[in-house]
């Protein structure tokens, strides 16, 4: 409890002092101490976005279908995803196991949604890169049609730009969708879709 309150103490004094946010926020009356700690700890605290995400926790087999070149059949391959909630709720946790390109293939990813942005925000790493990809966006109304957006950079130079669309039909019934701008002269098509579907 002391260690919480000297980070919450030392967010605050940082938050307060800040020229940036002394810029910002000339018109309006500085935010005391103990008011920003009690907003700090409530925006610390998991909310709805959490909740639906802690309801995906478990055992999940997939079907994958992968997209090389327009106009072509995708090529498709099973495969497992284990999901876990991490630090108290905070973060979703999945491991997937399967095939990309005709070869093994492992990924890591955590989700979450941050209460001060407002924005879904996720990373994965996996075994065909050493980087780590992020990507960050918004939901629907509902909450369950996730769209996110980010890039990566390629070997050859450049970055290819991508838009993935995670639809949560339900707690036994997922699909996430990427799409790509990368070698079609701009033009964005669909690369892959995993269809998750819970474990009996």
């Amino acid at each position: 409890m002391r260690m919480l309150n000297l980070v919450l103490s030392t967010l605050c004094l940082l938050l307060t002092v800040s020229p940036v946010m002394a810029k910002e926020k000339k018109h309006e009356k500085p935010m005391d101490q103990q008011a920003m700690m009690d907003l700090w700890q409530k925006l610390a605290q998991p909310g709805e976005p959490h909740k639906l995400f802690a309801g995906l926790a478990g055992s999940w087999t997939t079907t994958t279908k992968e997209w090389m070149e327009p106009g072509k059949p995708p090529t498709e391959s099973t495969g497992t995803a284990e999901m876990k909630m991490l630090l108290d709720g905070r973060f979703l946790y999945q491991e997937y196991n399967s095939q990309m390109m005709g070869q093994p293939f492992s990924g890591i990813g955590i989700d979450g949604y941050d209460n001060v942005t407002k924005k879904y925000v996720t990373a994965w790493i996996d075994t065909m890169g050493t980087g780590i990809f992020f990507m960050e966006g918004t939901a629907n109304a509902d909450g369950k049609t996730i769209t996110l957006k980010g890039s990566h950079p390629e070997p050859g130079g450049g970055k290819m730009s991508h838009r993935a669309v995670w639809k949560i039909q339900d707690a036994n019934n997922q699909t996430f969708e990427m799409y790509g701008t990368h070698g079609h002269g701009g033009k964005e098509m669909k690369f892959l879709e995993i269809v998750y579907t819970r474990k009996p």
